[in-house]
């Protein structure tokens, strides 16, 4: 009997967890953490709701934060089997979670010494000391290659297209004679993006197991490119500062390939380019060593000896000395810099800095979750709280969606209209209530499959 349960990314985009169970083997697809709003954050103190003993591994789809971030803490509490990963994902990992656990000492450190939490002392979720104990675990497992996890349970990491390295979990199980094939997508990437190759064409599952992060809206049709380039200019134009919260693994990289493009044409002058996240610094390294994950167009720069993610003035700023001289900087600038929902980390500081002036520009490029400072200030919020204060957000207020690396449901849709049959069943997780209702809809209006929202917690027989 094959049993699925659901104990995170229902009703959020964050906290992917998944509990797969075949031959009493228990298997943790994704291991994220939750983020935005304060009553998910405190989800993430609670007991885990099973037993680490009886996790025979965690298959980890990739290594963004809201599905690896919570790894650290099970290994806190005794976790210690392995984790399967693809080898970029592996490597992201190395840093990602590190950089995770960095930022949270870091940030209870802050705390307590600006006195503004109400925890005495204020802790972190988990040490550097956990997140390098969870490193030991992993295992890289290739895209195409296949292993057994029992003796009637295979897992295929096919390419998700997301990021680099990301998989869908292809997992094949055998009950009773007959072979049911069930697919988690992970985060769903989008087609003939930049440096990525598209996600991987499946024909045929019996149960599927999808996001919904864009369930309901469509990315714009407008060039990623010429808006970017509008952007930037308008920003030399008002001759402030143009910051970007970004995402370290990713879209920093993106959003410096197309910089470089767009330096390269003409479209923009060349201006100082300053990444300011250790983990985005370490992330683009692994993105340059990991090429075979390149689709072909980039591929083919790399073999011609192009850097695709250097910028004229492009400088990493990574000691805690470097990032605060970025104070000095007040004119025709770029800041990138984590995270990218506004959440915590060095971002923080130059936003503080530079929202209450009506020259400078902060550029959203990718999904902000319900309960973040990001959506906050997108929805138009007059002033965020940060470091136990307010600040008026003054700046200019930009947001790019088609920098987003998960498929809207129209690029969902498409990748779907592949099945040659129709799934038993379709799960939809990992999307904010209204989000993950709408693609329900649209599954069953297009294809007239049976659609499933799962509840937190909730359990079902695979039959």
């Amino acid at each position: 009997m094959v049993r699925i349960k659901f104990m995170g990314a229902t009703g959020t985009v964050t906290g992917s967890k998944t509990l797969l169970e075949l031959d009493g083997k228990k298997f943790l697809i994704d291991c994220g953490m939750f983020q935005g709003l304060k009553r998910l954050r405190l989800m993430n103190w609670e007991a885990f709701p099973i037993p680490l003993e009886e996790i025979d591994a965690i298959i980890l789809t990739h290594a963004h934060i809201d599905h690896s971030g919570y790894i650290p803490r099970l290994v806190k509490y005794g976790y210690r089997n392995k984790i399967i990963a693809t080898p970029t994902t592996t490597d992201l990992c190395k840093i990602m979670l590190i950089d995770s656990a960095h930022l949270q000492e870091e940030d209870a450190e802050y705390a307590n010494f600006k006195r503004f939490s109400k925890h005495k002392p204020a802790l972190p979720l988990y040490t550097i000391e956990d997140a390098q104990a969870s490193l030991e675990l992993f295992e890289g497992l290739p895209y195409g290659e296949r292993i057994s996890l029992t003796a009637n349970m295979t897992l295929t990491f096919r390419d998700a297209g997301h990021i680099l390295g990301s998989a869908f979990a292809d997992i094949r199980v055998s009950v009773g004679g007959e072979e049911k094939r069930i697919l988690f997508t992970g985060d769903l990437g989008r087609p003939s993006q930049p440096i990525l190759r598209d996600p991987h064409t499946v024909y045929n599952v019996d149960y599927l197991v999808i996001e919904s992060t864009y369930g309901d809206r469509l990315h714009e049709d407008n060039s990623v490119k010429d808006e970017l380039a509008k952007v930037v200019n308008e920003s030399v134009e008002r001759g402030g500062v143009l910051v970007i919260p970004s995402f370290a693994v990713g879209r920093t990289q993106t959003i410096l390939f197309y910089l470089r493009e767009l330096e390269k044409e003409g479209r923009i002058p060349v201006l100082p380019v300053y990444v300011d996240s250790p983990m985005a610094i370490e992330a683009t390294e692994i993105f340059k060593k990991h090429f075979e994950d390149y689709d072909l167009e980039s591929k083919k720069l790399k073999i011609e000896g192009e850097d695709i993610f250097s910028t004229t003035h492009l400088r990493f700023m990574k000691t805690r000395e470097q990032s605060v001289s970025l104070n000095k900087v007040k004119e025709k600038a770029i800041i990138i810099s984590a995270s990218g929902m506004v959440t915590g980390g060095r971002i923080l500081h130059h936003l503080e800095r530079l929202l209450p002036s009506e020259k400078n520009t902060v550029l959203f490029i990718g999904y902000q979750a319900e309960g973040t400072r990001g959506r906050a200030i997108l929805e138009g919020a007059e002033s965020i709280k940060i470091h136990g204060k307010h600040v008026p957000v003054r700046a200019k207020i930009e947001n790019i969606t088609g920098f987003s690396a998960h498929a809207d449901y129209n690029e969902i849709l498409a990748w779907l209209s592949n099945f040659h049959r129709a799934p038993r069943k379709v799960f939809i997780i990992h999307g904010e209530k209204p989000q993950s209702e709408a693609l329900a809809s649209r599954i069953q209006a297009v294809f007239g499959w049976e659609v499933e929202i799962p509840e937190f917690m909730s359990e079902y027989v695979l039959t």
